[in-house]
């Protein structure tokens, strides 16, 4: 056999570390293109989104001169006067368009405004009566389609029996856009308004509402309950087969599709209890007992991380036992109980399936005043307006979606915010 000289084995180990090396540049360039993939990705939808919605933030406004006909509008009851017709026959007049003995021009005319422009006009009889016999600006949005080609979204290009409008109300939009009755600003009604059947009306104000009021149900009932039972659990609950199963039933319990608990509360709180259907007060007990399970888990992984010698030390001193863990345990834990329990709010927030059962599709819209009226959610409207008819809501859908995005947004800083106070706190 041949020798192994120490030059041999300095080979030996050079090549070695040098293979070494090179699995461990491979991993960090795995890792490396595992995050830029994922990233990308992120990018990808938010770009998706961004594209697809930007466009609901901004909105076109229609003034037009009316003359308030004393033949035609009633001072008494100025909301029963067709100020629809009206305004589109002066209109017409205008371009010097005759009308046809069926009013179709009318018609096509009409469509261009939205179903807002009576309620502007009614309203504003009604505050000045003196008006009627004068002519008056007055401002509504356009209609939906209307408002999609002034953004660029409907074609000229496209064939006519593919658009709702035809070639002559693109022309008198394009006239009246010439003649600078047309103005483009910031839809304010988007966050003002709730929802709508008329997509230039919906706004998100009535989902964001009915989701804070079910966010604060859910906190209400599960921090505190998650919270005290992890405690129990790793403080308190002596070791043993019903300590275990319990455990092994929250930890089942968080890997239960959501849809299951929609269920749960469509049997036990509106078809047992009698809850009022589709209010935020259902809602915020199905979320809850969605999130007990994610917050005992995260606050048990909390209480665990503790060191041992604390609870050792404040034993050592004379404190009980419950002292030792409100005063000492759980306030080094709260930072991660805390991320704990605004991570499971966040995730509460985006579910769809439980509210879908409890009645949170139905169209509401009205803006919620209390946990106990129906209302719609973020999620929810999100799904409404993408299986919609009128294109006009799907733009709408993604600005819903990125308004959604930004409340999460916030509750994770709020979970940062909090964590960080508490550690320079204890």
């Amino acid at each position: 056999m041949t020798d192994v000289t120490p030059e041999m084995r300095a080979d030996r180990l050079r090549a070695g570390l040098k293979r070494r090396y090179a699995r461990e540049g491979r991993f960090k360039l795995y890792g490396l293109l595992a995050i830029g993939v994922a990233v990308g990705f992120l990018l990808l939808l938010l770009g998706r989104i961004i594209e697809q919605g930007h466009t609901a933030f901004y909105t076109h406004t229609l003034t037009v001169p009316v003359y308030m006909d004393p033949g035609r509008v009633d001072v008494a009851y100025p909301q029963g006067t067709n100020f629809e017709q009206l305004v589109a026959e002066q209109q017409l007049a205008r371009f010097g368009v005759a009308d046809d003995a069926g009013g179709t021009k009318a018609a096509a005319m009409r469509g261009l405004f939205s179903s807002e422009l009576k309620f502007v006009a009614a309203a504003r009889v009604a505050r000045q009566p003196g008006l009627i016999g004068q002519t008056l600006p007055i401002a509504a949005p356009v209609s939906d389609d209307a408002d999609l080609y002034l953004k660029g979204e409907i074609s000229r290009s496209t064939p006519a029996d593919q658009r709702r409008l035809s070639d002559e109300q693109l022309d008198w939009l394009d006239r009246m856009k010439a003649d600078g009755l047309v103005a483009a600003h910031f839809n304010s009604g988007l966050f003002t308004k709730g929802d709508s059947t008329e997509p230039e009306l919906a706004g998100v104000l009535g989902a964001v509402i009915g989701s804070a009021l079910m966010l604060l149900v859910t906190a209400a009932i599960a921090i505190p309950l998650g919270v005290g039972a992890a405690l129990y659990l790793e403080e308190f609950a002596p070791r043993g087969r019903i300590t275990d199963l319990i455990e092994v039933n929250i930890n089942n319990l968080a890997a239960v599709p959501s849809i299951i608990y929609g269920l749960l509360g469509l049997a036990l709180f509106i078809n047992w209890m009698h809850l009022p259907r589709a209010s935020p007060l259902v809602g915020g007990l199905v979320l809850a007992l969605m999130a007990l399970p994610t917050i005992i888990i995260a606050t048990r992984s909390s209480l665990k991380a503790v060191p041992p010698s604390i609870r050792e030390a404040a034993l050592a001193m004379g404190a009980s036992k419950t002292q030792t863990v409100f005063q000492h345990t759980l306030p080094l834990a709260m930072p991660g109980v805390m991320t704990g329990a605004i991570i499971s709010m966040a995730h509460a927030l985006g579910e769809t399936a439980p509210l879908l059962l409890i009645g949170m599709v139905s169209f509401i819209p009205g803006i919620p005043t209390s946990i106990g009226e129906p209302t719609g959610a973020l999620p929810s409207l999100v799904y409404i307006w993408e299986n919609a008819s009128e294109r006009a809501f799907h733009e709408r859908t993604a600005a819903a979606i990125l308004v959604l995005l930004a409340f999460m947004i916030v509750m994770n800083a709020a979970a940062i915010f909090l964590r960080r106070r508490f550690e320079r706190r204890w």
